[in-house]
């Protein structure tokens, strides 16, 4: 298994890290498989979406807040919306690997989706040769 290791700036944030898993990938020399890449965190996630246009990512960062319902949370940390969000969002994405290199849409990257930042957190990586 492999760590990759991040810092968030913000309570809401969105942070590419498709380059990083690449990195990853390119440095043990995988060419056709399947990256399982996993976040190990309750109040955070992992999604894909564009990464061309970083008034999308910026746009989502806003949305997210206004997802979550108006209803009484018992969780007294006041983290609660931060555990809804990341369940809306998932722990993990299983990502195909042709030639050493990701495959994604053209528009497409990885993100890391912080909601309960700032923190520092981790992604963890896993290969299945295919």
């Amino acid at each position: 298994m492999i760590e990759i290791s991040l810092k968030t700036d913000r309570q809401i944030q969105l942070v590419d890290i498709t380059d990083r898993l690449q990195k990853e990938i390119s440095a043990r020399d995988w060419k056709s498989g399947v990256c399982h890449v996993y976040c190990p965190h309750t109040t955070a996630g992992l999604c894909i979406n564009e990464n061309a246009d970083p008034d999308v990512r910026h746009d989502l960062e806003r949305a997210y807040p206004k997802t979550v319902p108006d209803v009484r949370f018992e969780h007294d940390e006041g983290n609660t919306p931060a555990h809804f969000l990341s369940t809306l969002i998932g722990p993990s994405l299983s990502l195909f690997v042709e030639k050493g290199e990701l495959q994604l849409g053209r528009w497409q990257g990885v993100f890391f989706a912080e909601m309960d930042g700032p923190r520092t957190r981790k992604v963890w990586m896993k290969w299945l040769a295919g």
